[in-house]
């Protein structure tokens, strides 16, 4: 027999959930300042590692409380591996584990719970919580896995990760009460995985200037950027889906010109690869990921930012990256790589949109940008800092969700 729920405790369960000090997953902990706001109990359930985060929590045990800015987190004790490494899907398997049987005694009886993936392994606990303290379950999909796998990672339909991940996939679209996802085109696709109708909400990513801290980058970092140099800037992860490949080759067109230069803020696994690729040409500079306190700041540095999306049917479902929102609440003009899918630079106006998976396209994109006035740069960019404060501002959104609940 289920226990009685609180109607004012909220679970969210997200092994990327991060604070602001922990440079990654933010998004939960600023829905959380809002629904404590209206009453809510909100605790948030995150991996004690992984390898997003610039700083890792202090765990002592399996669960280990603590309280960031009055919201409570748990930091489920994960191993730590290697982002090439297989290991990192054994971790996401280990916190699955780990959080199936969460006890009502030490955190409440939960009415709502949130699963949010990827990973999508944790669905399976929350389906089994759900039916155990008779809750409420939201599955949060913030990217779509395995079909990702499929059409970035070129794997399939038969593949035996796709069969996996896809009996997690199709289990959490029929067990939840609700989807919500980041993508605002994909109801459709969760519908026909389900094979039933489903209750879709599209809440996506958004920022909070009134709790964005805006502290400045290293003095270190601050004079190793260039001067005088028309700078195309890059900050956010260095993964498969980013299209960067094709900015390191617009780079290598631009080898010997000296009115430009590129700076890629950030980490991930292709880092190396794109790194070595460059570091002979002289006009592209890596640099580490940085705190998101700080981004704001560097952005200021760069004269437009780059946003790249494969040429793939796996972008019709739409994009809800956060860098989009970081440009944009910076007021910069962006170029956007990608195939017209009704992202926010092409909603707001806010960029120039070049078609993807060419380097030339982006060079042409460069140039037409470099031939503008800083005016005309300004007021493109200003056009997006308007969309994101009224489309995608962090208040809205979190009472958006609260809806659900």
């Amino acid at each position: 027999m289920s226990e009685l729920h609180d109607n004012k405790t909220i679970w969210v369960i997200n092994y990327f959930a991060g604070t602001p000090i922990s440079g990654w997953g933010e998004r939960h902990f600023y829905f959380a300042k809002y629904w404590k706001k209206k009453g809510y109990k909100v605790i948030i359930f995150s991996s004690s590692f992984n390898h997003m985060f610039s700083e890792m929590p202090v765990v002592e045990k399996k669960l280990t409380k603590d309280i960031y800015e009055g919201i409570e987190f748990v930091w489920v004790k994960t191993p730590i591996y290697n982002p090439k490494s297989i290991k990192r899907f054994w971790s996401q398997m280990v916190f699955a584990w780990r959080v199936k049987n969460l006890s009502s005694s030490v955190f409440g009886v939960p009415n709502t719970i949130i699963v949010s993936s990827m990973p999508i392994f944790s669905i399976w606990a929350g389906v089994r919580l759900k039916k155990i303290y008779n809750s409420k379950l939201l599955f949060e999909i913030r990217d779509i896995w395995p079909l990702t796998l499929q059409l970035l990672g070129d794997k399939s339909a038969n593949h035996p990760a796709v069969k996996f991940i896809g009996w997690f996939e199709k289990m959490g679209y029929r067990k939840s009460d609700v989807i919500v996802s980041l993508l605002p085109n994909a109801e459709n696709h969760f519908t026909k995985v389900a094979e039933k109708k489903i209750k879709f909400s599209y809440i996506p990513n958004g920022i909070d200037g009134s709790q964005l801290k805006n502290d400045h980058i290293s003095e270190d970092l601050k004079s190793k950027l260039p001067k005088d140099k028309f700078i195309i800037g890059y900050a956010g992860t260095l993964g498969l889906a980013n299209a960067l490949e094709y900015l390191i080759d617009a780079a290598e067109i631009f080898r010997n010109d000296e009115r430009f230069h590129f700076v890629i803020v950030g980490d991930g696994y292709l880092k190396d690869k794109l790194l070595n690729t460059s570091k002979s040409w002289g006009n592209v500079s890596f640099f580490d990921k940085i705190k998101k306190n700080k981004v704001q700041n560097l952005l200021k540095y760069f004269d437009i930012c780059f946003v790249g999306r494969n040429d793939t049917p796996l972008f019709k479902h739409g994009v809800s990256a956060n860098k989009y929102f970081d440009y944009m609440f910076a007021g910069k003009p962006i170029l956007d790589s990608n195939n017209f899918i009704k992202d926010p630079v092409e909603l707001s106006g806010c960029g120039i949109i070049v078609k993807p998976d060419s380097a030339q396209a982006i060079v042409d994109g460069i140039e037409q940008f470099y031939n503008m006035t800083a005016g005309n740069r300004d007021k493109i960019g200003e056009l997006g800092r308007k969309y994101v404060l009224d489309k995608h501002n962090m208040e809205f959104l979190a009472n958006k969700y609260s809806k659900l609940f």
